[in-house]
């Protein structure tokens, strides 16, 4: 009988889905068993998203996720997949994610990930007038005698101007503090020809400037005036890049203005933070200031 199956336990979410996170090992047919009473559970209670979340150490119950049985040949598989049946979303280097839908409504699970935040670094030299510059031994501009803002790709969990930051230590051993974030870009099929990328171009302030390449990655790393950078043919040629120089160019002379951060609390009381004008940012933190010191 159904109800004297085990249900698998879910965590219910703020749509009204259920997240299932197996936790013990079980015998395939047994989840299987489980899987097809728990479905129908979460059917009549009009449930619409269900999620199972896979540790790679439970690999084996995953077939049975997809097809809803055991013993199905592929053919059977993926009309089962296709019909009504589990799909896989995601994988990580420890889980793999399969949902399926069980609303006669609109599917509206959200695709996986689908951009990569990259950043690039204009550190600032107030002393010398010049600006951090690398060459990379690897990559898109290896052997292209092209002198390049340090760049690189944010870490999950981890804050544009927290990422910015570290790239430019790592790939230069330079220390810097972000300031603002002068202008994004975003462009389509960038990684494995698939993501899209958002691309922040943010400027730091030196608190160290010996230079220590990062031998993995970095070919070469200088402090260069702004005006040598700008004139690359590199940036003329290429019009985003002569774009890009312009930009930085005009903050080097105190003729462009980003955005700063104010760091602030979300609804659900995790930190955050957010990007607007450097002034109104000022103002922001005055008014935050006021406040706690008027309690």
């Amino acid at each position: 009988m159904e109800n004297q199956i085990l249900l698998l336990e879910g965590e219910t979410d703020n749509f009204n889905g259920v997240t299932v996170t197996i936790e013990e090992p079980m015998d395939a047919e047994v989840f299987t068993e489980r899987l097809k009473a728990s479905l129908s559970h979460w059917r009549e209670e009009g449930k619409k998203g269900i999620w199972i979340k896979l540790p790679l150490k439970f690999a084996n119950l995953v077939e049975p996720a997809v097809s809803r049985f055991v013993g199905y040949d592929v053919c059977v598989l993926v009309i089962i997949i296709l019909r009504e049946g589990f799909r896989y979303h995601h994988a990580e280097p420890d889980y793999l994610m399969v949902v399926s839908w069980l609303s006669h409504t609109d599917d509206t699970i959200p695709a996986n990930a689908s951009h990569v935040v990259g950043v690039g670094a204009l550190v600032i030299n107030k002393n010398t007038k010049e600006v951090l510059v690398v060459q990379e031994k690897s990559g898109y501009f290896k052997d292209k005698n092209v002198w390049k803002l340090p760049t690189g790709v944010v870490n999950e969990g981890e804050d544009i101007c927290t990422g910015v930051a570290r790239e430019v230590q790592e790939e230069t051993g330079i220390i810097a503090d972000f300031v603002e974030v002068l202008s994004f870009r975003q462009s389509h099929k960038s990684f494995l020809k698939k993501k899209s990328d958002l691309f922040f171009l943010c400027v730091l302030s030196p608190r160290s400037y010996e230079i220590t390449e990062q031998k993995s990655e970095i070919l070469q790393a200088k402090w260069m005036p702004i005006q040598e950078y700008v004139d690359q043919p590199w940036n003329q040629k290429n019009e985003m890049f002569k774009f890009m120089a312009n930009i930085c160019q005009k903050k080097c002379e105190e003729e462009y203005l980003g955005f700063s951060t104010v760091e602030t609390i979300t609804g659900s009381g995790k930190k955050s933070f957010m990007y607007c004008n450097a002034d109104h940012a000022n103002r922001l933190q005055e008014l935050r200031n006021q406040a706690s010191s008027s309690l």
